[in-house]
């Protein structure tokens, strides 16, 4: 397996932010189609909480992304250093 770049890593991370925002665009789009009704009021919070549930775990997997990208830059840092 190759190593991605940092800057592929940086696309990843922000693809993954686009994700979220996207499903929390969505999530507040169908809660607002939903009627006034206790029904309606349980599957909006049903909503919400997949959604809560889904961005975490998109937030988790940026930051695991973040803190590769952070490793590669000192790796690369730390090898020029030894190498001048």
């Amino acid at each position: 397996m190759l190593t991605p770049t940092t800057a592929e890593l940086h696309n990843a991370i922000e693809v993954l932010k686009k994700l979220g925002e996207r499903l929390n665009t969505h999530a507040a789009h169908s809660v607002m189609q939903l009627p006034d009704t206790s029904l309606g009021d349980r599957h909006a919070g049903q909503i919400e909480v997949r959604t809560i549930e889904q961005t975490s775990r998109i937030e988790a997997i940026a930051e695991q992304l973040k803190n590769w990208r952070d490793e590669l830059i000192q790796q690369k840092s730390q090898n020029v250093v030894h190498s001048v």
